[in-house]
């Protein structure tokens, strides 16, 4: 705590130091007005306002709010130039004089033109990624440059500030922890984030929301917040879409293409979208217990065949009403084909070989429908929202067994059904200019079943291994209410919320010995009843300089991976099972930050520190069913309260017209208190009381940075060079080693209005990514993986059709936050 005190003071220091100093002789002039669209007379939202002296020198800028208006304070006396710019557009200039009898110029409403020799800019994905700083989350607009990283979701996470992605098992982090929400579109999936994140192509999506402090509107769950991932949806009139292939290559081919179309005429907007993964990934790993020369090797191919559709269609019914329906279609077919094998240093006789055969399919469905009525007042609305999902899966792992004193072979097979249910009510009414009130309430059932069979996986107690059938159902049923009432009062703005949450949780496991009959139950019930507060105050020092504080309370309510009691996979030296009485964690949150606007890019710099109670943690244990073996058992559990404090900042600039590039640097303090069981290896014919638990207290220190290229060698010709290192980090077992790689890519616009892109990328160029662990608990243990790193991917796209720009209007629930970050 003093530490991380010490660092606020120390960065307070230099944030203060690092400010203009008061310029007195600057008069309170200002330029405002209204941007609209010249042929549908509509408003234009995130409009860039730029101000220039007599010189052409940039002074001062601002963009539109989601009406159109705009106002740009703080401008010097003298002749200045107005310059109204937005991509598909003619750019609208303006000269005016800052004096005497006209210091606050309202330039009234201006017409934008279209530009018909960029007119196909509407629909062009910019070539270069920009983030931009609100009020209560940080937005990544994804460019081509992100894109060329690699064909999916998953493989562009690495190169988003605050965002880490385990590459061995595709598990993502923000700000170095693993819980947090993913959101597609702002809606929750019953698909696991791994493999969501695998299955969206990179080319579909539009934006990336890093909401590390979400507000009393948003589900608290998550301890390092939401990550909200927004997919492209074309608004223009007429028909228009784009069309993406992409291929990437190591060991196997990974293939990847997407299609996204839309209809606008009048009052109907129908959309579409289809994509796909398909892909083999090869990894090889090696597991060794030095003290007892045990060694696993491991070669795993995963296999992945995912197929995405949406469907949609937006009725414009009059001004004040608008009625939406889509759905989100998931068809997915993988599994993993793969070896271990054990070999015994001091006793080769006693080698054995495992071989598995796992195919995984599901299918996922989203049925959304959405309602909004407009009142009088501009911003006065009620919203009405029901979504529903569901979600199938069949499992079936096929276990066969060689070498001396090996087990039998044994098959798995898993049914999981699931079913998610939200309804969502939100109103806001704008009591005045400057203040508003938004009130909602939700509802979100949860229900889950899994039934779980194997012919011989469980060793009973007189040592031979018995045929199981599992069954678990668990039902999570959550009612919320939530208020939240926002003000600005000169370069202050005020946000406080809270919510509040009544939880039912009804959980059933069945453990049936099919040799007997004998069933064993483990019933868990967890009702309780939760506040959650949060707050945002935001001070604008000038319209470069802006400065905001946040707190909030969230939970992270234990996944269904996490209570399932059933193994997620099983080797001979390793099994994972879940705790189907995991209590929540609940977080205590709070950050500060500041944004500096550059006059070529921004920079955001902050810090935060986080409480976490009954912190959610996986333990290490002795398998006790086969003492002395070496094998180990992972399980989530509940640990004792830990802390958490961290630095961040990141920024955007563009030194030249042909070279621009955003960078990141993190860095993460984290207190883990826990226990951990273990036993000497040495020891021979080991009972229970040879187990130790101790106790064990981690403070751990990772740091990351980042760094993203884009180099314009022509118009239509332009490089990209990234590069990461991720630094050591030690949790309560493990200890993961350092990380660092670089990758390279290029694109290359063709045809007629630069249609068609061409991107070539490069990953781990110098083969120095991989993956290393080292583990003490319960017995040392060195673990190494070498997956796909060193990726060659080639991509193309192409648009067609080409219309007006239409916004569309509903909810967007940062529609009346200014941004705070710079363009490449």
């Amino acid at each position: 705590m003093k530490h991380f005190f010490a660092m606020l003071i120390m960065i307070s220091s230099i944030i203060l130091s690092a400010q203009p100093n008061s310029n007195s002789e600057i008069k309170n002039g200002s330029v405002s007005g209204r941007v609209l669209d010249a042929q549908l007379n509509e408003p234009l939202p995130y409009v860039n306002v730029i101000v220039k002296d007599a010189a052409d020198k940039i002074i001062t800028g601002g963009i539109t709010n989601s009406d159109g208006t705009f106002e740009v304070k703080k401008i010097p006396e003298g002749s200045i130039k107005v310059e109204i710019t937005y991509i598909g557009y003619k750019t609208i200039s303006k000269q005016e004089t800052i004096g005497k009898g006209n210091y606050d110029v309202n330039l009234g409403d201006l017409l934008l033109e279209e530009d018909s020799e960029s007119l196909d800019e509407v629909t062009v994905v910019a070539e270069t990624s920009t983030i931009q700083q609100k009020i209560d989350r940080k937005v990544i607009n994804v460019g081509k440059d992100l894109t060329t990283s690699g064909p999916t979701a998953s493989d562009i996470m690495n190169n988003i500030p605050s965002v880490n992605v385990d590459q061995q098992t595709g598990d993502i982090a923000l700000r170095g922890n693993q819980n947090v929400q993913v959101m597609v579109d702002g809606k929750l999936s019953n698909i696991p984030a791994a493999q969501l994140l695998r299955q969206i192509p990179s080319t579909s999506i539009k934006q990336i929301e890093l909401i590390t402090n979400p507000s009393a509107k948003y589900n608290p769950d998550g301890m390092s917040g939401i990550i909200n991932i927004i997919l492209h949806k074309n608004v223009n009139i007429g028909f228009n879409g784009n069309l993406n292939f992409g291929l990437g290559y190591q060991i196997e081919p990974k293939f990847n293409s997407s299609l996204d179309m839309n209809y606008r005429n009048g009052k109907l907007n129908f959309y579409g979208s289809y994509g796909n993964n398909i892909a083999r990934n090869a990894n090889i790993g090696e597991l060794v217990q030095t003290e007892s020369d045990l060694t696993q090797l491991f070669d795993i191919t995963d296999i992945r065949n995912s197929h995405l559709f949406k469907l949609g269609v937006d009725f414009y019914i009059n001004d004040k009403n608008t009625f939406s329906v889509f759905t989100n279609q998931n068809i997915f077919d993988g599994g993993a084909l793969g070896e271990t094998e054990l070999i015994f240093g001091n006793s080769p006789g006693s080698n054995q070989l495992q071989l598995f055969d796992n195919n995984n399919e599901n299918n996922s469905q989203q049925y959304n429908v959405n309602y909004k009525l407009e009142f009088d007042k501009e911003g006065h609305n009620i919203e009405i929202e029901a979504d529903h999902n569901i979600f199938d899966n069949d499992i079936f792992t096929n276990n066969d067994f060689s070498g001396f004193g090996s087990r039998p072979d044994f098959d798995e097979f898993t049914d999981i059904d699931r079913k998610r249910t939200e309804i969502n009510l939100d109103y806001v009414n704008p009591l005045s200019e400057t203040s508003k009130l938004e009130l909602g309430a939700q509802a979100r059932l949860f229900e889950n079943t899994i039934n779980y069979n194997s012919d011989g996986r469980v060793l009973n107690e007189s040592g031979n291994y018995i045929p199981t059938a599992t069954n678990f159902n668990y039902e999570r049923n959550i009612y919320s209410v939530y208020a939240s009432y926002s003000m600005k009062k000169d370069k202050w703005s005020y946000q406080f919320g809270l919510r509040a949450e009544t939880v039912n949780v009804d959980a059933l496991a069945l453990d049936t010995d099919l040799t007997t009959n004998a069933v064993t139950e483990f019933p868990f019930e967890n009702d309780y009843t939760q506040v959650y507060p949060s707050a945002f105050i935001t001070y604008e020092a000038s319209e470069k300089n802006s400065y905001q504080f946040s707190f909030s309370r969230r939970i992270d309510r234990p996944g269904v991976g996490q209570v399932n009691p059933i193994p997620e996979f099983n080797t001979p030296l390793i099994s994972q099972f879940g705790n189907s009485e995991l209590e929540p964690q609940f977080t205590n949150s709070a950050e500060v930050n500041y944004t500096r606007n550059l006059e070529k890019g921004s920079i955001t710099a902050g810090v935060f520190y986080r409480l976490i109670e009954d912190e959610i943690n996986q333990g290490v244990f002795v398998d006790r069913s086969t003492l002395g073996s070496g094998r180990v058992i992972l399980r989530i559990d509940n640990f004792d309260n830990t802390s958490a404090y961290g630095f961040e900042v990141s920024g955007s600039y563009r030194p030249t017209k042909w070279w621009s590039f955003n960078a990141s640097f993190d860095m993460y303090g984290r207190t883990q208190r826990g226990f951990a069981e273990s036993l000497d290896p040495t020891i021979i014919n080991p009972t229970e009381s040879d187990i130790e638990l101790n106790n064990v207290e981690v403070d751990n220190l990772i740091y990351n940075f980042r760094i993203f290229n884009n180099f314009k060698a022509s118009k239509k010709l332009s490089f990209s060079a990234f590069a990461m290192y991720r630094g050591k980090d030690t949790g309560l077992n493990f200890e993961m080693e350092p990380m660092y790689f670089v990758n390279l890519g290029m694109r290359y616009n063709f045809l007629e209005d630069n249609r068609a892109t061409f991107s070539l990328n490069f990953n781990n160029v110098f083969d120095t990514q991989e993956i290393n662990i080292l583990s003490e608990r319960p017995f040392r243990q060195e673990v190494e993986f070498m997956p796909e790193f060193k990726t060659i991917f080639a991509g193309l796209s192409y648009r067609f059709g080409g219309g007006k720009y239409r916004a569309k209007s509903r909810k967007r629930r940062d529609n009346d936050e200014k941004s705070g970050g710079g363009f490449l």
